[in-house]
């Protein structure tokens, strides 16, 4: 039998860090979404590393362009990067369909760029590309089944925007970016004064809490929406919504261990999703 080929460092490190709820859900994910999963998270770290307020514009759009390239290089089979070379061997012949992925990378490029949300209206939209095109890539990568997919990633898409915009905000501020509904902030009375502030003031703290009420009920709508037929090959997606909901109250940055809390609820919540099929040792 031919080795599977090995998603190199520090590409591997980066998309699946130790203690994360990524490193998570491909660790209790169906043996046969691994690989695909490790490669588009892996491509979503490069792409949100480039949407960090510390990463100097220009460079960030000349990066995204070269990405938009290579995007259509993987589709044709001819891809240059080590991690959409990886992607091609680990599917074979098979040409990809990249169009999620080319969703995720514009919204990427568009928050890189920082052009503000406008209108509250567009916040799903916004987030399902950014955050929930991946995760359909990574799917139908894997040949998972579709049924239920969308609505799952869409509302984990919007629970992940919320909860990265709460934790992230101030540094966004200072940056000159507004990560938050334009419309919505106007309505509140909030300035970017008051995002920049040190402490946020009690308008602020109030609408933080709101929105933190927002994420956790759409991770709680994601596991919801999939259907008991196909959890168990998308049984990552229940880890990556247990562990959003866990982890909003306050909402925690990216850990450098390992969490045995973590470990729990993301085994408990991939080991919910194959009540059926325990004894035949899925979680391997």
């Amino acid at each position: 039998m031919a080795r599977m080929p090995t998603l190199e460092e520090p590409y591997r490190s980066r998309a699946i860090p130790a203690g994360s709820p990524r490193y998570w859900s491909w660790l209790f994910a169906a043996r046969e979404s691994r690989d695909p999963l490790l490669g588009i998270y892996a491509l979503a770290a490069e792409w949100h590393a480039l949407m960090d307020p510390g990463t100097e514009p220009g460079v960030s759009a000349l990066k995204m362009a070269w990405w938009r390239e290579e995007l259509e290089r993987w589709s044709s089979g001819s891809p240059l990067h080590p991690i959409t070379r990886w992607l091609a061997e680990i599917r074979g012949a098979t040409p990809a369909d990249a169009s999620p992925l080319r969703q995720s990378l514009e919204a990427a490029a568009v928050h890189a760029a920082g052009t503000p949300l406008e209108r509250a209206a567009d916040l799903e939209r916004h987030a399902s590309a950014l955050y929930g095109a991946p995760l359909v890539a990574a799917a139908r990568l894997a040949g998972s089944p579709a049924g239920s997919l969308l609505d799952c990633t869409n509302a984990l898409a919007c629970g992940q925007y919320l909860a990265v915009a709460v934790g992230a905000y101030a540094r966004e501020a200072r940056a000159g970016r507004t990560p938050f509904a334009v419309d919505e902030l106007l309505a509140a009375g909030i300035d970017d004064a008051a995002l920049s502030a040190p402490v946020p003031p009690p308008p602020l703290q109030e609408y933080l809490g709101r929105l933190l009420g927002r994420a956790a009920g759409h991770f709680s709508g994601a596991a919801a929406a999939l259907r008991r037929e196909d959890r168990p090959a998308l049984r990552h997606l229940l880890v990556l919504a247990e562990l959003g909901a866990r982890n909003l109250n306050p909402p925690r940055r990216l850990r450098e261990h390992v969490s045995l809390r973590d470990l729990y609820h993301a085994w408990s919540a991939a080991r919910r999703a194959t009540p059926d099929r325990r004894h035949e040792g899925v979680l391997d």
